[in-house]
């Protein structure tokens, strides 16, 4: 017979055995929630090190460099005969003018050649802002006046250290001496770059602004949320709450599913074969690229709608129709408005998903130069995303500060809508 240990000894064992399980399992656990906090940890590192690249990359674009300069308006010149002509002052040449102030604080160029070199100081877009000075405010002709002329973008470039002169470079070291000779004068100033913000696209870096492509990004986006929100949330509806268990619906759901995870470039071969050719919709506008965003962005609602009105007890529904609502008031009145915040929730985040969008667009035209800034969504347009393309594909020096600051832009308005989205849900979001 083989030897057994009493009872008690037998109990002992056991339990030593389910302690060694239970602090097994204690160890796991904490293992399981030390990997949660450092990948918690790797996320807000990695996006710590993306938003510090980007901003050691752009912070200078948001300052620009100025030549102040003393300019005179002749009124012989601009008003003949003491009546001022506004017709002759869109005509008039105000780069004479720019180029007269900048000569004058620097007697000692002769040559035609440095007379060059000197001029390439000024942005070849000075002289449109002097005339819209002049536009604004007539009475500044016939005297003298203090005007802050946009550098060029290589002067803006040498003042803020990212290139040096000589060497075969851009600027000579000719062009460093009268830089310095008038910044030692108090004419060399950096000021805060509105027209970053207020200017469309332009071949000149230092002239370039991203009003446009903010512009294109509203237009785009608000047809696509005017479009997608109220389909996907029907869809949702009608999928949770009425439609029949069949293969049909099934069918419908396995498809939905799919296309949430269908590259978005698919999306923009679809804009561009059936939008643009088959219907002859307008090229490069934000009404195609927002219908185009609409269908991609559909089956995330719907999803994101489904899961929100299943999460919606049971009990209410039945409540409801004991007291006798009909199924259309059951849902209209208790279970939609207890389901949308997560609908909220997921229109936000799909609309976000939409607003970094670059590929679909790319497809239907959204890539062209726009310099007007749209009015409507059938104007030529593109989108903030597509606008980092565009710049992070030129040559230009300057117009690398300008992706990083157009990026740090659009990461804003990434996070701002996902904090709305966050807010809301915490706001509304009921528990039972």
């Amino acid at each position: 017979m083989t030897d057994r240990p009493p009872n008690g000894a037998g109990a002992i064992i056991a339990a030593e055995a389910a302690a060694r399980r239970r602090r097994k399992r204690y160890s796991a656990e904490r293992r399981f929630r030390r990997y949660g906090i450092l990948s918690v940890f790797l996320a807000l590192g990695a996006l710590c090190l993306l938003i510090g690249s980007m901003t050691a990359k752009g912070w200078s674009a948001f300052f620009q460099t100025y030549i102040v300069l003393e300019i005179e308006l002749p009124r012989v010149e601009l008003a003949p005969g003491g009546r001022v002509d506004r017709a002759a002052l869109h005509d008039a040449n105000y780069v004479t003018y720019l180029r007269r102030a900048l000569r004058a604080q620097v007697p000692d160029v002769q040559s035609r050649r440095d007379l060059r070199s000197l001029y390439r100081l000024l942005s070849g877009g000075a002289g449109l802002e002097l005339q819209k000075r002049i536009l604004s405010d007539t009475s500044l002709i016939g005297g003298k006046f203090r005007f802050a002329a946009v550098a060029s973008d290589d002067v803006d470039q040498f003042v803020k250290g990212h290139i040096t002169a000589g060497g075969g470079g851009k600027i000579s070291a000719r062009q460093a001496g009268w830089i310095k000779l008038l910044g030692a004068a108090g004419m060399v100033e950096r000021r805060f770059n509105v027209g970053l913000f207020s200017n469309g696209d332009s071949r000149e870096p230092e002239l370039a602004g991203i009003l446009g492509a903010i512009m294109g990004s509203l237009f785009t986006m608000a047809v696509t949320v005017l479009l997608s929100f109220p389909l996907g949330v029907a869809a949702a509806i009608y999928l949770q709450e009425f439609a029949p268990g069949n293969r049909w619906t099934d069918l419908v759901e396995v498809n939905i599913n799919n296309l949430a995870a269908v590259p978005s470039i698919v999306f923009g071969l679809l804009g561009l074969a059936v939008f643009l050719s088959f219907f002859g919709m307008p090229r490069s506008a934000p009404l195609v690229g927002g219908i185009v965003l609409a269908l991609m962005t559909l089956p995330t609602i719907i999803i994101a709608g489904r899961a929100a009105l299943g999460a919606v007890p049971p009990s209410i529904r039945e409540a409801a129709i004991g007291m006798g609502a009909s199924p259309m008031q059951v849902v209209m009145h208790h279970v939609l408005p207890l389901a949308f915040p997560g609908i909220l929730t997921g229109a936000i985040i799909g609309a976000a998903r939409a607003l970094g969008e670059t590929a679909p667009l790319l497809l239907i035209g959204m890539v062209a130069f726009i310099v007007d800034i749209p009015r409507g969504i059938s104007d030529p347009a593109t989108v903030l995303p597509v606008q980092i393309y565009l710049w992070a594909d030129s040559p230009e020096r300057a117009f690398e500060e300008r992706t990083a600051a157009a990026t740090l832009v659009l990461l804003a308005f990434l996070i701002i809508m996902n904090l709305v989205a966050v807010i809301m849900r915490k706001k509304f979001e009921r528990r039972w």
